[in-house]
């Protein structure tokens, strides 16, 4: 028996490991078995119930740390939706690489703390290398671009707003309608005003509607989309570059989603302007196969970054810092932050861009196949092309957010839902599997379809 209190690390916790890893293995094939869906049926009260059988979950007394494990572990995977089930599609959540959860043992079992150079030595050197090879792939040809770790979408576009605000406290953010909710809740935390909203021709921003904004508005930080949440699509970046450059407009980019397209070169070209860009969002654990949480903020000019230092004597000392120690605390705005760039470092570089980049292209390959699919199939409706992963539709009949409820509450599929104007609701799958084909899907479409037509017979 493991005591519980033994360490992960030390001359002897690779040891502790050995032991521990096998039982919450052991816990997943259990619980993955049990749910034998992509998700867990009977819906929140299914959920919460199978949680309250464990009470009291904090006992006066532990139960030790192989059966807390073994119980908890087989419990997660039990009441988890499964992304590396073809029919959990309905977010950006992707089915993580087993080489990137592997990497994450390592560091969780050295814990450095990426705050001060003392707390992590090497991780903070890595994840340095790293990034400077993340910017050039932002910025290939600018002469001083730069990166920083973030937890997602919503802390990069904090920054890009953050950034702007620091260059003109009177800055006025402008997005599309299109944009992501954290571009309007970053404006209300930083004390700016609400966005300006931009019209969309389709679910692009409009560059033409940009300039008409953009004449009023004076000092301004417009964010473009590449990647959008509910569609896929991406803004014209290079007219919207044109356009900030003619008003003097900073531009921050969210290409949580889409942005990873860099690493093919046949995707490559749908983000062409990005290089234009003040800022950028990145996220690998959209298109990038990583465990959460793993952005990542790039920007064209390193310079920019230094609105992010603070001091604090006891991590980044003056003399510290001029005897050589990197200064850590100015590379993001959290203290105490995991090593996150260690597992994308170790997956970037057991795949490449070349091998990232190929799974990015199957997943678009097989969205379209499915649209086509969908297009040829009698039961259902597709709204349009897809630009990246995501395929939008909707059965001919029947009620679309009752059908997806009924697929949730069963366990049968996890899809997601896009309203759209003039205020239609469409199902959305985000196929983020790199290895599931279009076959893999037929089956579900023939299932939204059944469903459809059973409620609608029921309603009537």
């Amino acid at each position: 028996m493991v005591d519980s209190t033994a360490l992960a690390g030390g001359r002897q916790g690779h040891e502790r490991l050995a032991e521990l890893v096998p039982v919450v293995l052991r816990g997943l094939a259990a619980g993955t078995a049990e749910r034998a869906a992509p998700g867990p049926a009977g819906g929140p009260a299914a959920v919460a119930a199978s949680v309250a059988a464990l009470e009291p979950l904090v006992p006066e007394r532990g139960v030790g740390a192989e059966k807390a494990l073994s119980e908890l572990a087989t419990l997660l995977a039990a009441g988890s939706v499964d992304p590396a089930d073809p029919w959990c599609a309905a977010h950006l959540h992707c089915p993580p690489l087993a080489v990137g959860v592997a990497a994450d043992i390592a560091a969780g079992a050295l814990n450095p703390s990426m705050d001060s150079w003392d707390q992590a030595p090497v991780a903070s050197e890595l994840e340095r290398a790293f990034l400077t090879a993340i910017a050039r792939l932002c910025y290939p040809a600018e002469p001083a671009p730069d990166a920083v770790v973030t937890t997602g979408g919503t802390e990069s576009n904090l920054l890009g707003l953050l950034l702007a605000r620091e260059k003109h406290q009177n800055v006025r953010p402008v997005c599309g309608r299109n944009a992501h909710h954290s571009v309007a809740r970053a404006a209300w935390l930083l004390g700016l005003p609400a966005p300006v909203v931009v019209g969309c021709e389709g679910e692009r921003m409009s560059a033409e509607a940009l300039g008409e904004v953009l004449r009023t508005t004076g000092p301004a930080v417009v964010v473009a989309t590449a990647g959008t949440t509910d569609t896929g699509d991406i803004d014209p970046l290079r007219e919207i570059a044109r356009v900030c450059r003619e008003h003097g407009a900073r531009l921050h980019v969210d290409a949580s989603y889409g942005g990873l397209a860099l690493c093919s070169t046949r995707l490559r070209p749908l983000l062409d302007g990005l290089a234009e860009a003040d800022s950028v969002a990145l996220d690998l654990h959209k298109f990038g196969w990583q465990p959460i949480a793993s952005g990542l903020f790039a920007v064209r000019d390193a310079a920019d970054l230094a609105a992010l230092n603070v001091q604090a004597e006891y991590l980044n000392a003056d003399d510290d810092t001029e005897a050589g120690l990197p200064d850590l605390l100015g590379r993001s705005i959290r203290t105490s932050r995991r090593p996150d760039a260690f597992r994308m470092a170790v997956t970037m570089r057991a795949l490449g861009l070349h091998g990232m980049g190929e799974l990015i292209e199957r997943c678009c390959a097989t969205a379209r196949e499915v649209a086509d699919a969908i297009r040829r199939h009698p039961g259902l409706e597709l709204r349009g092309e897809p630009t990246l992963s995501t395929v939008l539709f909707r059965p001919v009949s029947g009620d679309v957010a009752e059908v997806r409820r009924a697929l949730l509450e069963s366990g049968t599929a996890i899809i997601g839902r896009a309203t759209l104007p003039p205020g239609e609701v469409w199902l959305k799958l985000t196929l983020l599997h790199p290895h599931a084909t279009a076959a893999d899907y037929q089956g579900l479409l023939d299932t939204v379809a059944a469903t459809a037509r059973a409620g609608a017979a029921i309603a009537s």
